[in-house]
Protein backbone atom coordinates (compact mmCIF):
# COMPACT_ATOMS: atom_id res chain seq x y z
CA UNK A 1 0.00 0.00 0.00
CA UNK A 2 2.49 2.55 1.25
CA UNK A 3 4.83 1.49 -2.33
CA UNK A 4 1.19 2.31 -4.35
CA UNK A 5 1.04 5.73 -2.64
CA UNK A 6 4.56 6.18 -3.35
CA UNK A 7 4.27 5.89 -6.87
CA UNK A 8 0.75 7.89 -7.33
CA UNK A 9 2.66 10.41 -5.49
CA UNK A 10 5.86 10.55 -7.67
CA UNK A 11 3.27 10.27 -10.77
CA UNK A 12 1.81 13.57 -9.94
CA UNK A 13 4.97 14.94 -8.94
CA UNK A 14 6.30 14.80 -12.80
CA UNK A 15 3.11 15.63 -13.79
CA UNK A 16 2.54 18.81 -12.09
CA UNK A 17 6.09 19.71 -12.87
CA UNK A 18 5.92 19.39 -16.47
CA UNK A 19 5.95 22.63 -18.30
CA UNK A 20 2.52 23.98 -19.10
CA UNK A 21 1.27 24.11 -22.81
CA UNK A 22 1.67 27.76 -23.89
CA UNK A 23 -0.78 29.97 -24.75
CA UNK A 24 -1.21 32.33 -28.26
CA UNK A 25 -3.57 34.31 -29.14
CA UNK A 26 -3.15 34.02 -33.38
CA UNK A 27 -3.87 36.38 -36.36
CA UNK A 28 -2.56 34.28 -39.65
CA UNK A 29 -3.16 35.58 -42.78
CA UNK A 30 -3.65 32.83 -45.56
CA UNK A 31 -0.88 34.76 -47.55
CA UNK A 32 2.49 36.90 -45.72
CA UNK A 33 1.92 40.01 -48.59
CA UNK A 34 -0.76 40.93 -50.78
CA UNK A 35 0.42 41.55 -54.48
CA UNK A 36 -1.56 42.70 -57.41
CA UNK A 37 -1.99 39.57 -58.33
CA UNK A 38 -3.55 38.16 -54.86
CA UNK A 39 -5.42 41.85 -53.32
CA UNK A 40 -7.36 38.91 -50.83
CA UNK A 41 -6.69 37.15 -47.78
CA UNK A 42 -8.31 35.18 -45.88
CA UNK A 43 -7.41 35.99 -41.95
CA UNK A 44 -8.05 33.28 -39.45
CA UNK A 45 -8.10 33.94 -35.46
CA UNK A 46 -8.04 31.52 -32.80
CA UNK A 47 -6.70 30.82 -29.18
CA UNK A 48 -4.04 27.87 -29.53
CA UNK A 49 -1.33 26.03 -28.87
CA UNK A 50 0.81 26.49 -32.26
CA UNK A 51 3.40 23.80 -31.90
CA UNK A 52 1.39 20.88 -30.70
CA UNK A 53 -1.76 21.60 -32.60
CA UNK A 54 -4.23 21.71 -29.13
CA UNK A 55 -6.84 24.09 -30.18
CA UNK A 56 -9.02 25.83 -27.31
CA UNK A 57 -13.02 27.33 -28.00
CA UNK A 58 -12.53 30.89 -28.54
CA UNK A 59 -15.45 33.55 -28.23
CA UNK A 60 -15.84 36.43 -30.70
CA UNK A 61 -13.50 38.86 -29.75
CA UNK A 62 -14.11 42.27 -27.91
CA UNK A 63 -12.53 44.15 -30.69
CA UNK A 64 -11.06 43.10 -34.56
CA UNK A 65 -9.64 45.38 -36.79
CA UNK A 66 -6.91 46.90 -39.61
CA UNK A 67 -4.84 49.74 -38.59
CA UNK A 68 -3.58 51.13 -42.21
CA UNK A 69 0.04 52.51 -42.32
CA UNK A 70 0.72 54.96 -45.19
CA UNK A 71 4.25 56.61 -43.95
CA UNK A 72 3.04 59.14 -40.95
CA UNK A 73 -0.71 58.40 -42.43
CA UNK A 74 -2.71 56.01 -40.30
CA UNK A 75 -6.31 55.04 -40.95
CA UNK A 76 -8.15 52.28 -38.69
CA UNK A 77 -10.68 50.19 -39.99
CA UNK A 78 -13.47 47.99 -37.50
CA UNK A 79 -13.62 44.56 -39.00
CA UNK A 80 -15.50 42.82 -35.88
CA UNK A 81 -18.94 42.38 -37.65
CA UNK A 82 -17.10 40.56 -40.80
CA UNK A 83 -16.09 37.34 -38.70
CA UNK A 84 -17.43 34.37 -39.69
CA UNK A 85 -16.95 31.34 -37.42
CA UNK A 86 -15.12 28.64 -38.46
CA UNK A 87 -12.59 25.84 -36.93
CA UNK A 88 -9.28 25.68 -36.01
CA UNK A 89 -7.18 22.22 -34.51
CA UNK A 90 -11.17 21.35 -33.76
CA UNK A 91 -11.75 23.98 -31.98
CA UNK A 92 -14.35 27.41 -32.49
CA UNK A 93 -12.10 30.22 -34.31
CA UNK A 94 -13.07 32.98 -36.69
CA UNK A 95 -12.13 34.14 -40.08
CA UNK A 96 -12.53 37.15 -41.97
CA UNK A 97 -12.01 37.79 -46.09
CA UNK A 98 -10.26 41.28 -46.50
CA UNK A 99 -9.28 42.68 -49.97
CA UNK A 100 -6.67 45.21 -49.81
CA UNK A 101 -7.72 48.30 -51.41
CA UNK A 102 -4.50 50.55 -51.92
CA UNK A 103 -0.96 50.44 -50.94
CA UNK A 104 0.53 50.39 -47.51
CA UNK A 105 1.11 48.53 -44.52
CA UNK A 106 -1.53 47.07 -42.56
CA UNK A 107 -1.91 45.91 -39.17
CA UNK A 108 -4.61 43.35 -38.30
CA UNK A 109 -5.11 43.60 -34.17
CA UNK A 110 -7.69 41.46 -32.20
CA UNK A 111 -8.66 42.20 -28.25
CA UNK A 112 -10.15 38.65 -26.95
CA UNK A 113 -12.65 38.25 -24.39
CA UNK A 114 -11.12 36.83 -21.35
CA UNK A 115 -10.27 33.44 -21.47
CA UNK A 116 -11.20 31.45 -17.73
CA UNK A 117 -7.85 29.09 -17.67
CA UNK A 118 -8.39 26.69 -14.75
CA UNK A 119 -5.17 24.94 -14.50
CA UNK A 120 -3.64 28.43 -13.79
CA UNK A 121 -6.37 29.80 -11.96
CA UNK A 122 -6.36 33.12 -13.78
CA UNK A 123 -8.04 34.60 -16.90
CA UNK A 124 -6.38 34.95 -19.89
CA UNK A 125 -5.98 37.77 -22.72
CA UNK A 126 -4.10 38.18 -25.78
CA UNK A 127 -3.99 41.36 -27.29
CA UNK A 128 -2.50 40.14 -31.08
CA UNK A 129 -0.87 41.47 -34.28
CA UNK A 130 -0.04 40.70 -37.54
CA UNK A 131 1.24 42.91 -40.32
CA UNK A 132 0.75 42.17 -44.03
CA UNK A 133 2.49 45.03 -46.17
CA UNK A 134 0.66 45.40 -49.50
CA UNK A 135 1.75 45.75 -53.26
CA UNK A 136 5.92 46.95 -52.16
CA UNK A 137 4.99 49.42 -49.67
CA UNK A 138 6.75 48.71 -46.48
CA UNK A 139 6.99 52.18 -44.78
CA UNK A 140 5.59 52.25 -40.51
CA UNK A 141 5.97 48.96 -40.34
CA UNK A 142 6.89 49.93 -36.84
CA UNK A 143 4.12 52.17 -35.85
CA UNK A 144 2.31 50.96 -32.83
CA UNK A 145 -0.94 49.63 -33.45
CA UNK A 146 -2.46 51.52 -30.19
CA UNK A 147 -2.81 47.83 -28.13
CA UNK A 148 -2.22 48.67 -24.45
CA UNK A 149 -0.13 45.83 -24.31
CA UNK A 150 1.86 45.60 -27.72
CA UNK A 151 5.67 43.88 -29.42
CA UNK A 152 6.73 46.71 -31.65
CA UNK A 153 8.64 45.08 -34.20
CA UNK A 154 12.30 46.22 -34.51
CA UNK A 155 13.04 44.00 -37.02
CA UNK A 156 10.75 44.30 -40.22
CA UNK A 157 7.86 41.78 -39.75
CA UNK A 158 7.59 40.26 -43.18
CA UNK A 159 10.35 39.11 -45.79
CA UNK A 160 13.08 37.50 -43.45
CA UNK A 161 14.47 33.92 -44.04
CA UNK A 162 14.50 31.50 -41.77
CA UNK A 163 17.13 30.64 -39.76
CA UNK A 164 17.54 34.88 -39.11
CA UNK A 165 16.85 36.83 -35.28
CA UNK A 166 13.87 38.83 -34.45
CA UNK A 167 13.86 41.66 -32.02
CA UNK A 168 11.25 43.34 -30.75
CA UNK A 169 10.35 45.92 -27.33
CA UNK A 170 7.25 45.04 -25.54
CA UNK A 171 5.58 48.25 -24.71
CA UNK A 172 2.98 48.60 -22.07
CA UNK A 173 0.81 51.45 -21.71
CA UNK A 174 3.32 52.74 -24.11
CA UNK A 175 6.05 52.40 -22.04
CA UNK A 176 8.53 49.73 -22.36
CA UNK A 177 8.46 46.47 -20.30
CA UNK A 178 11.38 45.38 -18.74
CA UNK A 179 12.37 42.19 -17.66
CA UNK A 180 9.11 40.22 -18.62
CA UNK A 181 8.77 36.18 -20.07
CA UNK A 182 8.29 36.22 -23.60
CA UNK A 183 7.16 32.95 -24.56
CA UNK A 184 8.49 32.08 -28.78
CA UNK A 185 6.59 29.11 -30.80
CA UNK A 186 6.46 27.86 -34.33
CA UNK A 187 2.91 27.19 -36.20
CA UNK A 188 3.35 23.69 -36.49
CA UNK A 189 0.58 23.85 -38.81
CA UNK A 190 1.00 20.52 -40.77
CA UNK A 191 2.61 18.83 -37.76
CA UNK A 192 6.06 17.77 -39.19
CA UNK A 193 8.23 18.32 -36.72
CA UNK A 194 8.20 16.79 -32.92
CA UNK A 195 10.03 18.76 -30.21
CA UNK A 196 13.52 17.16 -28.68
CA UNK A 197 12.10 17.45 -25.28
CA UNK A 198 9.46 19.39 -23.71
CA UNK A 199 10.91 22.58 -22.89
CA UNK A 200 11.42 22.57 -27.26
CA UNK A 201 7.72 23.43 -27.77
CA UNK A 202 8.09 26.79 -26.31
CA UNK A 203 10.93 29.07 -25.90
CA UNK A 204 11.16 31.87 -23.49
CA UNK A 205 13.63 35.09 -23.28
CA UNK A 206 13.45 37.90 -20.80
CA UNK A 207 13.10 41.59 -22.17
CA UNK A 208 15.84 43.46 -21.07
CA UNK A 209 16.08 46.72 -19.16
CA UNK A 210 14.66 48.96 -22.50
CA UNK A 211 11.96 46.28 -23.17
CA UNK A 212 13.96 44.64 -25.91
CA UNK A 213 13.95 40.95 -26.63
CA UNK A 214 15.85 39.28 -29.33
CA UNK A 215 16.05 35.28 -30.71
CA UNK A 216 16.40 33.28 -33.79
CA UNK A 217 14.01 31.66 -36.03
CA UNK A 218 15.69 28.37 -37.60
CA UNK A 219 12.14 27.14 -39.51
CA UNK A 220 10.09 28.65 -42.25
CA UNK A 221 6.73 29.25 -41.42
CA UNK A 222 4.75 31.66 -39.09
CA UNK A 223 5.95 32.51 -35.56
CA UNK A 224 4.16 33.58 -32.38
CA UNK A 225 6.16 35.92 -29.72
CA UNK A 226 4.14 36.82 -26.85
CA UNK A 227 5.23 39.22 -24.14
CA UNK A 228 3.49 38.08 -21.06
CA UNK A 229 2.63 40.47 -17.63
CA UNK A 230 -0.04 39.90 -15.21
CA UNK A 231 -2.83 43.15 -15.71
CA UNK A 232 -3.04 45.41 -12.86
CA UNK A 233 -6.42 44.82 -12.43
CA UNK A 234 -8.34 41.18 -11.17
CA UNK A 235 -11.29 39.85 -12.29
CA UNK A 236 -13.73 37.85 -10.15
CA UNK A 237 -13.51 33.98 -11.39
CA UNK A 238 -16.10 31.51 -11.65
CA UNK A 239 -16.09 30.40 -7.63
CA UNK A 240 -16.50 34.44 -6.82
CA UNK A 241 -13.16 35.29 -5.33
CA UNK A 242 -11.02 37.41 -7.43
CA UNK A 243 -8.70 36.35 -9.79
CA UNK A 244 -5.13 37.59 -11.88
CA UNK A 245 -5.34 38.62 -15.62
CA UNK A 246 -2.60 37.49 -17.94
CA UNK A 247 -2.47 39.62 -20.50
CA UNK A 248 -0.36 39.15 -23.34
CA UNK A 249 1.19 41.16 -26.37
CA UNK A 250 1.19 38.78 -29.24
CA UNK A 251 3.04 39.14 -33.10
CA UNK A 252 3.12 37.31 -35.50
CA UNK A 253 6.13 37.60 -38.26
CA UNK A 254 6.65 35.10 -41.41
CA UNK A 255 10.09 33.68 -41.89
CA UNK A 256 10.64 32.05 -45.43
CA UNK A 257 13.27 29.80 -47.04
CA UNK A 258 15.35 30.52 -49.99
CA UNK A 259 13.65 29.68 -53.55
CA UNK A 260 15.01 27.69 -55.93
CA UNK A 261 16.19 29.99 -59.21
CA UNK A 262 15.58 26.92 -61.51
Amino acid sequence: MQLRRLVGALALVLVTAAPALAHFGMIIPDAPVATAAKRATTVTLSFSHPFEGHGMNMERPEAFGVVRVDGDKTERTDLLSSLKETKVMGKAAWKTDFTFPKPGVYMFTMEPKLYWEPEEDCYIQHLTKVVVPAFGNEDGWDTPAGLKFEIIPLTRPFGNYAGGVFTGVAMLDGKPAPGVDVEVEYYNAQGKYAAPTEFHVTQVVKTDANGVFTVACPLAGWWGFAALTTAPEQVKGPDGNLKDVEIGAVLWARFDAFKSAK
